[in-house]
């Protein structure tokens, strides 16, 4: 989630002495807080209220940033094919490059969602040529992560992991999420790449600062990828517990993606450690859940290396 609002403070109704500009970035800041932890629902409310103010009091690039914002929680609920048009139009209207980047980051991650990782790629370069333009580090930075991830989509591991690289180098080195996803998805690379005592390193500081963060979300995607480094390593053990933790962030959120890997995973390493019946359990889970007309799917997952399979970052 991207809103990037960055007001500070109380609202306008707790403090009179606010300016109705505050009001509106209060409002942003809320409703990024929210989207942050997970609570899609509630910021998709507040910024309902933040355009509504905008197109009453404030200015076009107000509204398009509200426009953008309200695009964004709709995206990561899935909703976001209707939001299409809008974020075009500002894409080619406005000439204010921060509203530019941000519909074209937005709709970068439509399509990263949807996995039409060409398209995504597309956007993503676009909003990285208007954060430079716009001369923020830390809203380039945030593109060259949407390119790694769609370079990633498409199994470009040595092109994704420079984006990452380049991601890394203009994030403030400080505790926030956005550095540790970087990190996680870097780490994933450099496992990709059988670097593992780097990719080790950069997936087990993530998840140190995600716990910290309290950002299940993004811990469950970092568990994932460490579940796979030690499957890579022949740490059998130590993978099934990274995976297990990773599965019940998934059944707790209900992401379906989530499971799916984690199951994938769980299935391999059980197999890997000799326990079939524990292998054939999880797949079985999978298919009856996931896949119900593919009655065939656990005898041929027992069969095959799963970690060929499956792009955890597709």
């Amino acid at each position: 989630m991207c809103l990037q609002g960055t007001g500070r403070g109380k609202t306008m109704r707790e403090d009179t002495a606010a300016t109705p500009a505050d009001f509106f970035e209060d409002l942003k800041s809320r409703a990024q807080a929210a989207a942050d932890a997970g609570r899609l629902e509630e910021a998709g409310r507040i910024m309902v209220e933040a355009l509504d103010w905008a197109k009453e009091q404030g200015d076009q690039n107000q509204i398009d940033s509200a426009v953008c914002a309200t695009a964004a929680v709709k995206i990561q609920l899935g909703q976001g094919e209707a939001e299409l048009p809008v974020l075009r139009e500002i894409l080619l209207r406005s000439g204010d490059p921060a509203n530019c980047r941000l519909a074209a980051y937005h709709i970068s991650l439509h399509y990263d969602l949807k996995k039409n990782f060409k398209k995504s790629l597309f956007y993503a370069r676009i909003a990285r040529d208007r954060a430079a333009v716009h001369g923020r580090a830390d809203f380039l930075a945030l593109s060259y992560n949407q390119i790694g991830n769609a370079l990633l989509g498409e199994s470009f591991i040595e092109e994704a992991a420079q984006a990452y690289e380049q991601a890394l180098e203009l994030m403030a080195r400080r505790g926030n999420h956005w550095l540790a996803i970087v990190q996680s998805n870097l780490g994933y690379c450099r496992i990709l790449q059988r670097r593992f005592d780097e990719g080790y390193r950069l997936l087990y500081r993530a998840i140190r600062s995600l716990r910290w963060l309290r950002q299940p979300r993004y811990e469950a995607i970092a568990r994932l990828d460490l579940c796979f480094a030690h499957l890579e390593t022949g740490r059998f053990q130590q993978a099934r517990r990274h995976g297990e933790i990773a599965l019940r962030f998934g059944e707790r959120s209900g992401d379906v993606d989530t499971m799916k890997n984690a199951l994938y995973l769980l299935g391999e390493t059980a197999g890997l450690s000799g326990d079939r019946g524990a292998a054939h359990a999880h797949f079985a889970r999978l298919q009856k859940e996931f896949f119900p007309d593919a009655s065939y799917l656990p005898a041929f997952l027992l069969t095959v290396d799963v970690r060929k399979m499956i792009n955890l970052h597709a």
